[in-house]
């Protein structure tokens, strides 16, 4: 059989699979045992429990659960509520200070935890309610809240930028740093438009509730906030600084993260640590087990030559860069609104890494891109995890009124990808002065 038509009848079969309701992971290896067995015989099936365990034998897998205990810990906490009280206190008499107070606070959150649905939980459980009792609109309390929570698979550490790392073999540590200033660049968007709602909204309803500070009661909270600043920097020292690798620094970060949950939050508590320990495997051992899969899957798919051809074709059209760029982002964005962003990145990027290469763009650029195709997933139907979590938070806050809040914010995201189309530097600078140009 042709392979570009055996491809096509393998992505529909995986489609109807995933939408079985069985998890991303079974889904990949019925997917791949059944089409295995099908057209390369009982010797292939051989090899599957080779190629699952050989894809979780990899060093830098170990800072995938460091990272999500690092979250855990902090989520587990009063953190959130340190961070966004902080903010609000410093920002109050900016304009739309609240909604930037709490895009801020997901911003610093997120480089903690590297969790979406983490970040809208921790810091929305207090944004929404204060912004709604202050006089904010329902939809821009809520949409900035599910949209500043997708900031936590952009700013490192993120868990989506290691998986992609591993899925593309490409330095996690470059993808670290190629998100620093994208994510900036989403914050700022977000804020400027947070700034521009706030007015308009001013300027129809009257001016928002806002409260007064004193000087004293703005520093009094700053100390709860700068032991996690602290542990952000040190990590990112200690990582560019040559003192320990991308793996020994999650670990690292995971017990600062841990003490600090201890003895300043007072997590004394064996069953709450429990917890956290608990949830964090489960998380783990969640995205060890898509990784694993997805290994088994990419092998399918090039021992019957799907990949080979798919990536041949795309190089015979007689197409522009930028339009099969194009075409790329429709893909990922398709596929964010219906998978989740690790089932996305190890399903497609290995297959369009080679593509992306061959037509003259930078792997570390593309991650960026494609990152940001996620977010946009996170918070657009059907699936829409974030907003899903925030209706959940607020559940007398219509899920159309969560949706419609946010949409802005997709807007946002996809200047900012027309951005970096243009500006590819924002995403390229960082890496190539701190760790030098990458060795193709």
């Amino acid at each position: 059989m042709d392979p570009l038509l055996l491809g096509s009848i393998v992505a529909i079969v995986t489609v109807l699979v995933l939408f079985s309701g069985v998890s991303v992971a079974t889904g990949l290896l019925i997917v791949s045992g059944g089409f295995l067995l099908i057209f390369d015989g009982m010797r292939s099936l051989e090899l599957m429990p080779e190629i699952f365990f050989g894809k979780l034998d990899s060093f830098a897998l170990l800072s995938i659960p460091m990272f999500i205990i690092m979250g855990s810990a902090i989520s587990s906490t009063r953190a959130g509520a340190d961070l966004y009280e902080a903010l609000d206190r410093w920002l109050t008499r900016v304009p739309g200070g609240l909604v930037i107070s709490n895009l801020g606070a997901c911003a610093l959150f997120a480089a903690m935890s590297g969790s979406s649905p983490a970040t809208c939980a921790a810091i929305g459980k207090m944004g929404i309610p204060e912004m709604r009792k202050r006089g904010y609109p329902d939809g821009v309390a809520a949409g900035s809240i599910a949209a500043g929570g997708t900031l936590g698979i952009l700013i490192p550490p993120s868990v989506t930028m290691i998986v992609y790392g591993i899925a593309t073999e490409t330095s996690i540590g470059r993808l670290f740093l190629a998100g620093v200033f994208p994510g900036l660049l989403l914050v700022g968007l977000f804020m400027a438009w947070s700034i521009y709602s706030t007015w308009r909204a001013q300027g129809a309803s009257g001016a928002l509730e806002s409260t007064v500070y004193s000087w004293k009661e703005r520093f009094e909270i700053l100390p709860r906030v700068l032991p996690f600043i602290l542990i952000i920097l040190g990590v990112l020292y200690a990582m560019y600084g040559g003192i320990a690798t991308p793996s020994e620094t999650a670990a690292v970060g995971a017990l600062m993260c841990l003490l600090i949950a201890i003895v300043i939050y007072r997590l004394w508590n064996p069953r709450s640590l429990w917890i956290v320990l608990r949830d964090s495997t489960r998380e783990s051992v969640m995205i060890l087990f898509i990784i694993a899969a997805a290994g088994v899957f990419s092998y399918m798919l090039s021992s019957l030559s799907i990949t080979q051809s798919i990536a041949t074709y795309i190089g015979t059209l007689d197409v522009n860069r930028w339009v099969l760029m194009g075409m790329v982002n429709v893909f990922l964005l398709v596929a964010g609104f219906f998978l989740p962003p690790v089932a996305v990145i190890l399903m497609a990027a290995p297959i369009l890494l080679p593509i992306i290469l061959s037509a003259g763009f930078d792997p570390y650029w593309f991650a960026v891109i494609l990152t940001i195709n996620m977010e946009i997933g996170l918070i657009s139907p059907p699936v829409g995890l974030n907003l899903y979590v925030i209706n959940g938070i607020a559940p007398d806050i219509p899920l159309k009124t969560i949706l419609l809040g946010s949409l802005p914010y997709v807007a946002c995201m996809i200047i900012a990808i027309i951005l970096l189309s243009i500006f590819p530097g924002l995403a390229t600078w960082l890496p190539e002065v701190v760790m030098g140009n990458a060795v193709s």
